[in-house]
């Protein structure tokens, strides 16, 4: 299994991070440049990257005490598993974290790509708002 990690300092509290991350009806205008649409049907949410690839992920949780959101990808892998999180650094800033874990291997230079590209969009959006 490969496991990848990305993390970046935003400027904005925490709480204003996650109240952007938690609503996952809202995930396209979040990583704007990277995803063009986003909708939600139950527990499904289905995304769509500029580049025009479309993938369904399940929403496993989204905790409001730990401001997390775990998810998988049911498509294109074997195995996927994903979390992304915000964490306080002080009143002003945040870091979102983001993991993921899946199979095939092979896929790495792909997921690390959209997910560098995605917390440059993270950060952007939020420090815009």
């Amino acid at each position: 299994m490969t496991t990848l990690h990305e993390a970046i300092e935003v400027g904005v509290p925490a709480a204003s991070g996650w109240e952007a991350l938690r609503d996952i009806q809202r995930t396209h205008e979040l990583f704007a440049g990277v995803l063009v649409a986003s909708s939600v049907d139950g527990d499904i949410r289905t995304v769509t990257f500029a580049n025009g690839t479309v993938v369904r992920e399940r929403i496993i949780g989204v905790d409001d005490g730990l401001k997390r959101i775990a998810y998988t990808v049911l498509d294109r892998f074997e195995h996927h598993a994903s979390s992304m999180q915000i964490e306080a650094i002080d009143h002003e800033r945040c870091r979102f974290v983001w993991i993921s874990d899946f199979l095939p291997g092979s896929r790495a230079e792909t997921v690390g790509t959209l997910m560098s590209l995605g917390c440059g969009a993270l950060k952007r959006a939020l420090e815009e708002r």
